[in-house]
């Protein structure tokens, strides 16, 4: 087409679903699988916010849910940001993903922390229940192309 484009259609929502193992070796895996589908779909939002927080809710399914059941990652991406999903098979909500805790982690605990990173680094958080347990999951705003990092930074 020759000439000035005046109305570009966005682009369709992309979407991906992968069954993971239920043990730690999934949490390396989902972030690997986040940075994946954010960079070859040249996805604006934040790769290592994206890969920080999937793995809290990866290891948060794997330690907080029994048995040998997959987690499931799903992430969605589209013109406003992208979403990152978490199923596990356990139907009992999260801690409070909606408001701050009342108690501060405790510095000298190895855990603890990830709901508030969720909390503090996402646009929007939550869960919800699903046909098999629960979804816990966090969207990232898209970045404007002209403050994202460029290759050599």
């Amino acid at each position: 087409m020759n000439g000035l484009t005046l109305h570009e259609r966005p682009a369709p929502p992309a979407s991906w679903r992968v069954a993971l193992p239920h043990s730690t070796a999934a949490v390396p895996v989902a972030r690997a699988l986040v940075r994946s589908a954010l960079t070859e779909g040249e996805h604006g939002a934040d790769c290592d916010t994206a890969e920080l927080l999937t793995a809290e809710l990866v290891a948060n399914a794997v330690e907080h849910t029994a048995g040998p059941a997959p987690i499931e990652l799903v992430v969605r991406l589209g013109p406003a940001g992208c979403q990152v999903e978490v199923h596990d098979p356990d139907p009992e909500p999260p801690g409070d993903l909606a408001h701050a805790a009342d108690e501060v982690p405790d510095v000298w605990q190895e855990g603890g922390r990830g709901l508030l990173l969720i909390r503090a680094l996402s646009s929007s958080c939550g869960h919800r229940p699903t046909e098999s347990g629960k979804a816990v999951w966090f969207r990232l705003p898209a970045v404007p192309p002209q403050r994202r990092p460029g290759p050599a930074e």
